[in-house]
């Protein structure tokens, strides 16, 4: 019996300097281990998708990333290349700058133009790098994620100040609700790291240390 643990889990590799067998590294882990899905940059989607082909595991990628600060157009057309490549899951930057001055609208269209460029044909997960927001701002950016139609919030890139905390998982669980998927990422690396997100929301971790986190069971 596959270990619920394993499924929660988003393998994931997006450091500048990675090669081509550390990606295949990953997939193969994320097989052996039945991970939910590998997550890479954008240029490794057809490589992945290749490789995980006919498995239970996902292809995801990042759009958007780290920063967010991209036009949405940017980020809608490189979705839209993604999931043409294979991508079956999108995690998108929401643009923090626009957050931080309370342009709720310019937040949510930029969700949008993703949410639209990928469904039906992949998920959105849309990264609110909930580490440079207030609670007041987490809250909203959340709530446009809901209204754009996206599939999860998550908290963090792992590439900012700050990784995901107990204390936000739970805010965003509270915010989207019982249905929608939550993602807690950076700093996720302990099975007692783990089952302290779970139990706050979240449905899904982002962590580089999964082999060793479901090792540890």
């Amino acid at each position: 019996m596959i270990e619920a643990l394993n499924r929660t889990i988003d393998h994931t590799l997006l450091k500048a300097d990675a090669t081509t067998p550390q990606i295949e590294k990953i997939c193969a882990e994320a097989l052996t281990h039945h991970f939910a899905s590998v997550c890479v940059n954008s240029c490794y989607v057809p490589y992945v998708a290749a490789r995980l082909a006919g498995s239970d595991v996902l292809t995801c990628c990042v759009v958007g990333f780290p920063l967010g600060a991209m036009l949405p157009e940017a980020k809608a057309a490189e979705t839209r290349l993604a999931v043409e490549a294979g991508a079956q899951e999108i995690d998108t930057v929401i643009n923090v700058g626009a957050a931080k001055e309370q342009n709720w609208e310019y937040v949510q269209r930029d969700i949008q133009l993703v949410v639209d460029a990928a469904h039906p044909k992949a998920h959105v997960k849309v990264i609110i790098e909930a580490c440079l927001l207030t609670d007041a701002e987490k809250v909203e950016a959340c709530l446009c994620a809901k209204r754009a139609g996206a599939d999860f919030v998550k908290t963090s890139t792992g590439f900012s100040t700050g990784g995901a905390t107990v204390e936000d998982v739970k805010l965003m669980r509270q915010t989207v609700g019982p249905t929608m998927g939550v993602k807690a990422a950076g700093g996720v690396r302990t099975p007692e790291d783990a089952e302290k997100m779970i139990t706050a929301g979240a449905t899904r971790l982002g962590t580089s240390a999964g082999v060793k986190l479901v090792g540890q069971q």
